[in-house]
């Protein structure tokens, strides 16, 4: 036999509380929450570990999942000691897949090993939510409140009533204290602690009455099925393995029967679908055998407004909701506003009136166009739903840009916006509002260059008629003869004549005839000009 020291440092301050010998409880619901919990000498858990009195010893535990974690130290004498928490371990909660020594590294405090000799027992409980464990521990005095094993394990199993049954789970560690020899041989037997709220539930083991709840049972080693039934309560049942010399706490909190009712369901039309607490349960007509109490249901039927009722159902009695469905309105409505308002609306390109504005329509897809002086048009593509309105928030963005209509003779001058080509005459751009350059050329023609204002939303039309920058010369000589304009032929005078364009300024003219002195003269063009010269023979 043992008990546990919890020495501060330098204080020598031991806790000792008594409980019986075991202190067990089982979770009947499989859960995929796993708690483990050994000791230093027995990492692998096989329960032969041996402590002399004296020695120190170390608690290991570890969880799979993030939980809050209670260790009890159950003696063989029957005390109990808290091991987690304590005065000077408060954080109980352990991460998935965390591992804690206690006590950890640099410690106020230690365990060692006393008398008295026997088996001891580690019981570890793991939950995904802090317990409200007030009425059994005293973390601040280090003590148990609780007596005896199957006190510690009923006032457990209230605690941990509350939780889903998947939220908590329980593990063993065992190791002996003060054995130079290996222990004893295990009875043959093991012991069932069996209690139920409320109590006097007959006991079944392996589907064999056994007696009344509270009942302690002498059973084999290995599975047993346990069953606890009582009237008016649902049946509890949970399956244990004890070991040899094992006692095993079963707690069961039995669950009153449903106290059952019908409800009958009827539309007009039928064949609407019954959804009761949002779950489909048939087509009406329905009839269904429900526990009392109030139930949310609801009929859906295709081409008909869904139906919503709360209904009481009473034990023994038949709840009747009889239904007629409203047909849904093919039409819908649509309403419109806008950002500034007084928009003119265009509903498939026609006027409708202004923002705000509501309108009933026909079930479908229709284009939408807001048009409003000073800002851009707003389109959008709508689907109104029979039934239902439909609104449209339109915030409309001012005008930023103006159009700029141009014509330029001759047809096809390029047309250069702030320097860059825009395209060829006639042209209409949209443009930023402001200032622009506009400049226009064609070859054989002055270039036009002006500063225009294009105005936000307006359209602003330029008519620019390009100055030709060449002349026409008409030639007339008295001999055929060859023409050279600037020392380039340009042509010949057949039969004394030649017509001919120059670009405008000075050039050289020279006539090259045969038999003929050649004709050399400075001539200057500023626009179309006849020109009658004369070859002199040699």
């Amino acid at each position: 036999m043992r008990k546990l020291l919890l020495a501060a440092l330098g204080l020598g301050m031991a806790l000792a509380q008594q409980i019986s010998p075991q202190g067990i409880i089982v979770n009947p619901v499989p859960t995929d929450l796993e708690v483990k919990v050994w000791v230093d000498k027995d990492p692998a858990k096989r329960g032969n570990a041996l402590y002399q009195i004296g020695e120190p010893i170390y608690i290991y535990v570890s969880v799979n999942q993030d939980a809050y974690v209670y260790l009890f130290n159950i003696n063989a004498d029957g005390r109990i000691d808290p091991i987690l928490p304590n005065a000077y371990e408060r954080e109980n909660f352990l991460r998935a897949g965390e591992t804690r020594r206690y006590p950890p590294a640099g410690a106020r405090y230690r365990y060692t090993v006393t008398g008295p000799e026997g088996e001891d027992k580690i019981l570890a409980v793991a939950s995904r939510r802090p317990l409200s464990i007030q009425e059994v521990l005293d973390v601040e005095g280090n003590r148990v409140k609780v007596q005896g094993a199957e006190g510690l394990a009923r006032a457990l199993s209230i605690i941990i009533e509350p939780l889903p049954p998947r939220d908590w789970v329980t593990d063993v560690a065992r190791y002996y204290v003060g054995r130079v020899t290996a222990p004893p041989s295990t009875p043959a037997q093991a012991t069932l602690v069996v209690d139920s709220r409320p109590t006097g539930a007959e006991v079944y083991l392996d589907g064999r009455l056994q007696g009344r709840t509270p009942l302690n049972l002498s059973v084999n080693p290995g599975r047993h099925e346990v069953e606890l039934r009582l009237p008016g309560y649902q049946p509890y049942k949970v399956t244990v393995n004890p070991r040899p010399g094992e006692r095993v706490q079963v707690f069961a909190q039995l669950v009153p029967e449903p106290r059952q009712g019908t409800l009958s369901v009827a539309s007009t039309p039928s064949g609407a679908e019954v959804y009761v607490d949002g779950a489909l349960r048939g087509r009406t007509p329905l009839s269904l055998s429900l526990p009392e109490g109030r139930y949310t249901v609801e009929l859906r039927l295709a081409g008909y407004e869904p139906y919503r009722a709360t209904v009481q159902v009473r034990r023994g009695e038949t709840t009747r909701l009889e239904v007629r469905l409203n047909p849904i309105p093919q039409t819908g409505t649509l309403f419109l506003e806008s950002n500034p308002s007084g928009a003119e609306v265009y509903l498939e390109g026609r006027l409708q009136g202004r923002t705000p504005l509501r309108l009933t329509l026909n079930e479908g897809t229709y284009r939408v166009e807001l048009r409003l002086p000073g800002y851009e048009p707003y389109q959008a593509a709508v689907r109104v739903e029979r039934g239902r309105e439909t609104r449209l928030s339109a915030s409309l963005r001012p005008i930023r840009t103006g159009e700029l209509y141009l014509e330029a003779r001759p047809e096809g001058a390029e047309v250069y916006i702030d320097g860059r080509l825009a395209g060829r005459a006639p042209l209409r751009v949209s443009l930023e509002a402001g200032l622009r350059e506009v400049r226009v050329v064609a070859p054989g023609y002055g270039e036009y260059r002006a500063m225009v204002e294009v105005r936000p939303g307006e359209s602003l039309r330029l008519l620019v008629e390009l100055v030709p920058v060449r002349g026409l010369l008409e030639l007339y000589l008295n001999v055929e003869a060859r023409v050279f304009l600037n020392g380039e032929e340009v042509g010949v005078a057949r039969g004394g004549y030649l017509r001919l364009e120059a670009p405008f300024g000075e050039h050289e003219l020279t006539l090259v005839a045969p038999g003929y002195r050649t004709l050399v003269q400075t001539i200057r063009v500023t626009g179309n000009q006849v020109l009658r010269l004369e070859l002199r023979p040699l």
